[in-house]
């Protein structure tokens, strides 16, 4: 068995909407099906117990090798706590070659469980141990290591539940919640909203302490110390027992509580310096330890910490008792679950020092034993809900306290008796104000009640209704695409949005290029919605970025399929036939929202029969007004475009919208039938968006298909009285297109130059030459800049084969190089004629013949 070729699917894609593994599995011999290896599958069950039964999805009598891979790599991370449900295995048209594709929720765990997969069928094949143990061992560590957290997870999660979509910008906590302009940022508790100088002012315990003071807030006294025997000065001062701790620490560290004697306050200052500089000493407040959770303006939750402690039961050290604590599955090493395992570290053993214990003491039954002086829960402490509780005027001091300090999110830390009544009645008082506060011990408490608070941050963060979207439009399809987008960005551009786009040309943002280069994969789409100044997105969407890694977004609201061509890179990616190429292009049309619309060319059947796949509306176009599905689709009172003499109909019911074609420049009169397909498609997706006609009318009637606006798209130029032509057209629909179109503009002598894409199967390269050697007098032959693995010579011979039973062509010239077979069809241009060049190098092409036509001006 032969793993190769291992991508992530990081979005939906052709197989499902889950984030998957995809890999290609060669299978030699009895490997083709299991039956025929002796004793393979006991061996496998032997040393993956758990391993579910192996039943193929097509439920198939033969089940493969790589049928075993695909269950075992996804078994390895259900029994890893991963939450996996989805795989499949498809064979594909070449013999014992499959594709296999495994869901995952983190990439890297999914990566390494493909990889222990295959080693575990391996050891089963060659009966040779595998570490079942030691592997889920290790895929349960990087899955707690790279997961999401419980704050960030409980923040990403209450967004989901609000269809707000999310991306992860790290693997630590970073996550971009919401596309474009409408999006905000998360790490962990802290939001696009939270106050750097907030940050810095909760940091600094003693501004923070000043700033409550003066804002009425009952807060200890003290003050910062310079050195050991300042401290002891400063607790002499506030008067004993007090709190030595960093000025500006977290998560309790350095920190030590209830002091009574110069030698604890000294020894507890050594502590303290070694995690900050800056020391500070205050009065210790009797009375148990409170988390008040503050978001936006309101108190949201509320929980008693206890300090990590063990109860004796007469038997057991006090060693074994924290093991035997430790040992809940709800505690781990790091934040990754409700509780963290008690550290038995020397301020553990210090503490056990001052109540008569050491590690190896045995306490009397019900005694407890306390294990450190704070009750942080990072350092094994518990939780206890108590929201329901807080007093009114308690709550309203620690908004207060939030407020005064600035922070949007903050945690506050309270010291008093009871929560039942007000800090001033009981002598307690705010001892901290969190950032960015750990949310987990409200999320799943120790005892009580969990709280929501994700969602309550997601309220703050996004109003009602808000769910961060922007309007994202998809285009796909063998021809049209670019220009369609370009047409459906000038709509977005007319009702006042900034636009961002992706393009077989680049990456566009406000019409200005970022990146160069075919971007009409998911990369690209995922930079535009990370962009903080896009309104609205739209994306060609290529077929190989489909395959490599699947869409870049979740949903979108609009889903455009022009056309699916036979020419369209078959044969790549063991993709044969066209239905199979129809299959990956309506990837898009099943991931419109459901509150979103397809729009779909009626004209052609295999994008037709898509709008059964579509969870939203569908509207339809076609020229032909008589179109069956069109047809059907309108007597049943729904929206569709159709061209009638002398314009565009859209027509709802009863109910016409006439754009004339002498409006639209693109069409050139309704003459140029790719083009008027171009621009109801456009239309339509305006119309989806319940754009007012005037805006959309306004767009279509300024865009013109010159090299600035559509480059390489049917790029019209006048050359000495001649009519020059320019298109990136590079299959053979797009090839009859171009003769329809040229065919209706008059001209004398009609020539073209034109290469083909070495990555065409032959049989389409020589297909496009004998479309052209119907339509035109003269041919100039180039070979492209990259023959994209042909041997040089090839590409031009297979066209020269298509040219060998031209009814109409009588001259052909194979020359070397674009831009000299450019110059000599130039040179041999009369007024009157008419040329086509199909370019390749599209900027440098253009770029050459405007200098050309300059030149000549």
């Amino acid at each position: 068995m032969d793993v190769s070729r291992i991508r992530a699917l990081r979005g939906p894609n052709l197989w499902s909407r889950h984030t998957a593994i995809q890999a290609i599995v060669t299978c030699e011999g009895n490997e083709s099906a299991i039956a025929g290896l002796p004793g393979f599958e006991t061996r496998l069950r032997e040393r993956f117990p758990e391993l579910g039964d192996l039943i193929p999805a097509d439920h198939l009598d033969t089940v493969s090798m790589a049928h075993a891979l695909e269950f075992c790599a996804l078994g390895l991370q259900a029994q890893a706590g991963c939450p996996v449900t989805f795989s499949r295995t498809a064979q594909t048209v070449d013999t014992g070659v499959y594709q296999v594709v495994v869901e995952y929720t983190e990439e890297d765990v999914g990566r390494l469980a493909f990889e222990r997969a295959e080693q575990l069928c391996l050891a089963a094949l060659n009966d040779t141990p595998f570490d079942l143990d030691g592997t889920l061992k290790e895929l349960r560590e990087i899955d707690e290591d790279i997961r999401l957290g419980p704050s960030t997870g409980s923040i990403v999660s209450a967004a989901v539940a609000r269809g707000i979509p999310f991306r992860r910008l790290t693997q630590g906590s970073l996550v971009q919640l919401g596309w474009g302009s409408q999006q905000r940022r998360i790490q962990a508790a802290e939001t696009s909203f939270t106050s750097a100088i907030a940050e810095s002012i909760a940091q600094d315990k003693e501004l923070t302490k000043n700033l409550l003071h003066a804002a009425g807030v009952a807060v200890p006294f003290g003050r910062p110390v310079a050195d050991e025997d300042d401290a002891w000065a400063a607790a002499q001062e506030v008067g004993l027992p007090v709190v030595v701790k960093p000025q500006d620490g977290n998560q309790g560290k350095g920190i030590s509580v209830n002091l009574t004697s110069e030698e604890q306050v000294r020894h507890a200052y050594r502590v303290a310096i070694e995690f900050r500089d800056d020391i500070l000493v205050e009065k210790y407040l009797p009375g148990h330890d409170w988390r008040l959770l503050v978001i936006g303006d309101k108190l949201i939750a509320a929980a008693r910490r206890d300090p990590p402690l063990v109860v004796g039961d007469g038997t057991h050290t006090v060693r074994e008792l924290v093991e035997i604590v430790n040992s809940d599955p709800r505690r781990s090493d790091g934040h990754a679950t409700s509780l963290t395992k008690i550290r038995f570290d020397e301020i553990a053993l210090a503490r056990l020092a001052e109540q008569g214990y050491d590690a190896d003491s045995v306490p009397p039954r019900g005694v407890r034993v306390v294990l450190r002086n704070n009750a942080n829960l990072s350092t094994g402490g518990t939780a206890t809900d108590v929201t329901d509780d807080v007093h009114p005027d308690l709550a309203a001091a620690a908004v207060t306290a939030a407020q005064t300090v600035g922070l949007d999110i903050a945690g506050i830390d309270v010291v008093c008796d009871t929560i039942l009544k007000p800090l001033e009645d009981q002598g307690g008082g705010i001892v901290e104000v969190n950032a960015a506060p750990g949310l987990r011990m409200h999320l799943d408490p120790s005892f009580g009640k969990g709280r929501d608070v994700g969602r309550a941050i997601i309220d703050m963060m996004f109003g009602p209704g808000d769910d961060g979207r922007i309007p994202v439009v998809a285009i796909t399809g063998t021809n049209g695409k670019t220009t369609t987008s370009r047409l459906i960005g000038r709509i977005f551009e007319s009702n006042g949005l900034r636009v961002g786009m992706t393009s077989t040309d680049g990456i566009y943002v406000q019409g200005r290029q970022i990146d160069d280069g075919d971007c009409s994969g998911p990369r690209s789409a995922r930079n535009v919605l990370m962009h903080p100044d896009v309104d609205a997105a739209v994306f060609e969407t290529a077929r190989g970025g489909l395959l490599r890694e699947g869409l870049g977004f979740d949903v979108c609201d609009v889903a455009v399929v022009t056309n699916i061509g036979v020419g369209d890179h078959l044969g790549l990616n063991y993709i044969t036939t066209v239905d199979e190429l129809a299959v990956i292009k309506r990837v898009i049309v099943e991931n419109v929202a459901p509150s979103g619309t397809a729009v779909l060319n009626a004209g052609d059947p295999i994008v037709a029969r898509m709008a059964n796949h579509c969870p939203g509306r569908v509207i339809f176009f076609a020229r032909d007004k008589a179109n069956p599905v069109l047809a059907t689709h309108r007597a049943q009172g729904e929206r569709v475009l159709y061209a009638e003499r002398d314009a565009l109909i859209c027509q709802e019911g009863r109910k016409k919208r006439r754009i004339p074609f002498a409006q639209i420049p693109l069409t050139r009169n309704g003459t140029i039938g790719f083009q008027v397909e171009n621009a109801m498609a456009a239309a339509a997706t305006g119309w989806a968006l319940g754009y007012d006609w005037a805006v959309i009318e306004s767009a279509l009637a300024g865009f013109v298909s010159d090299a600035a606006n559509a480059p390489g798209r049917f790029n019209v130029f006048d050359y000495r009285g001649a009519t020059l032509i320019a298109d990136y057209g590079h299959n053979p629909d797009a090839i009859q297109a171009l003769v329809h179109a040229v065919e209706a503009m008059p001209a004398g002598r009609r020539s073209v130059v034109i290469s083909g894409a070495g990555d065409r199967r032959d049989e389409d390269i020589r297909q496009q030459t004998e479309i052209l050697g119907e339509a035109f007098d003269d041919v100039i032959l180039y070979q492209d800049a990259c023959q994209r693995g042909r041997a040089d010579g090839e590409v031009i011979a297979l066209l020269r084969e298509g040219l060998a039973n031209a009814s109409r062509t009588r001259q052909v010239d194979a020359i070397d190089g674009e831009f000299v077979a450019i110059d000599a069809a130039l040179a041999r241009l009369q007024p009157g004629d008419l040329c086509l060049i199909l370019i390749d190098q599209v900027e440098e092409a253009l770029a050459h013949i405007a200098g050309r036509i300059r030149e000549n001006g």
